[in-house]
This record gives structure tokens, sequence and C-alpha cells, in this order.
């Protein structure tokens, strides 16, 4: 079992014998990609870095480097909204590690985001020093929760899993036309943004209503609501 460790400060590493180990970084945020990879460089002398700046690409890098041992994934790259990147690299990837990084302090996202199998949480306002403390816990087969948190972690329901499992078999494309259904948008719009046919689009709906075991819009949109994260930023 991974032990449980919240921010807490520790001397920093300078020591460059460390285990070897290939970080990949999600983030489309060039210059917090950056401070990651400052941080790796200076501590894990040795490690291979690698990075991508949307879900579909991170998938496809997970698929094909099965050398991956840590993935620093943020909530809201493109193709990732809400826990939507997250549950999809977790149920595809069970086995990589993840550690969230987000803007969000809220504590119902850090919260469901370690119920729903990160193994950190890195909130982007935390010090160079908490950066390296979170990723060195991690790597080290530990879990770790940011100061911010005050309360005890709460179990995630087994609704709520069993809707995240769901919502995991999803393509991007398909999780795309789904927000698309939740802002309310037609067939013909959606195809448009997408720059596929309407038959495309309704192809893609059908797959949906299947994976998701519901019959129309209204309850698609209801199980995608049940996964939003309020407040996210």
């Amino acid at each position: 079992m991974m032990e449980l460790r919240y921010g807490a400060p520790t001397e920093y590493s300078t020591n460059n014998g460390e285990a070897m180990y290939h970080f990949h970084i999600a983030d489309d945020h060039p210059l917090f990609r950056s401070a990651l990879l400052d941080i790796i460089h200076q501590h894990f002398a040795q490690a291979t870095i690698s990075e991508s700046s949307d879900l579909d690409s991170t998938i496809e890098a997970l698929t094909n480097n099965k050398e991956i041992d840590i993935l620093l994934l943020d909530l809201h790259m493109p193709g990732s909204q809400d826990l939507f990147g997250l549950v999809s690299v977790r149920e595809k990837f069970p086995s990589v590690p993840v550690i969230v990084v987000s803007a969000s302090e809220e504590a119902s996202t850090i919260n469901r985001s370690i119920g729903h199998g990160a193994s950190g949480y890195i909130p982007k306002s935390s010090s160079s020093q908490t950066l390296y403390n979170a990723i060195k816990a991690v790597a080290e087969g530990e879990k770790w929760i940011p100061e911010i948190v005050t309360t005890p972690l709460t179990a995630i329901s087994r609704e709520e899993k069993s809707l995240a499992s769901k919502i995991a078999t999803l393509t991007p494309q398909q999780y795309r036309v789904l927000c698309y259904l939740r802002e309310g948008w037609l067939n013909k719009q959606i195809g448009f943004e997408l720059n596929v046919t309407e038959a495309t689009v309704k192809a893609h709906i059908t797959a949906i209503f299947r994976k998701l075991g519901v019959t129309n819009r209204t309850q698609a949109v209801i199980m995608l609501s049940q996964m939003s994260l309020e407040g996210e930023t």
C-alpha cells in the first residue's frame, strides 16, 4: 500500500545518482512545462523526459512508449476537460502513476482526483521546492497531497467510479462531441466545428449512447455533468 505523504518541507536533494526515470509532462502551458523540466533536470539528472500538449498526443505517447514511469497530467489541456483525461489514462494505462497538475486548489477537485487514481496532486501555484518534493514522493512509491488539504480525503462513491469507467471508454473525439451536446449544439454545428460530416457526428453519438448505456442526449449530458469539476480553472 502506498504511503500517503502530505506536503511538508524537506531538504532539496542534489544527488545526481537518483534512479533513472522516464517522466512525461502533459500540459499545454509552455511556461509550466518549462518549470517542471528545470526541476526534473536539476534533481533527476539521468531522467528521460517527453512532452505533450493535448490528450490525444498524451495517449499516443503512453501507447507507444512503455518505458514511461510517471505522467504529470494537466487536468485542463486540450481534449481533457474535468476528469476525462485522468480517468481515461487510468483506465488505459493503470500501471503508470499519474501526478495531476492543475490551477485549481479546490479541496473537492483534489479529493476526486486522488479518488480516481492520481498518485499525487500539485497546484500550479506551488513553489519549486514543493514541485520537487511531490515528484520525488511519487517516484518513491508514495502518494502526495498538498498542504492546503486540511481534512481527511473521502472515498469516491461506487456510482461515480462506475460512471468514470464508462466515460473512460469514450475516445477523445467522442468526448468532444459529448461536450458539444452539453452545450446544446446541433449535429450540423458539431460537424462544422470538428470538420466532419453530420453522418460521422451521428455515428459518434450512437457510440456514446451505447458506451454510456443511455438512449438520448439528455441522459448522456446528465452523466457528463456528474463528472464536472465545479470551481476548476
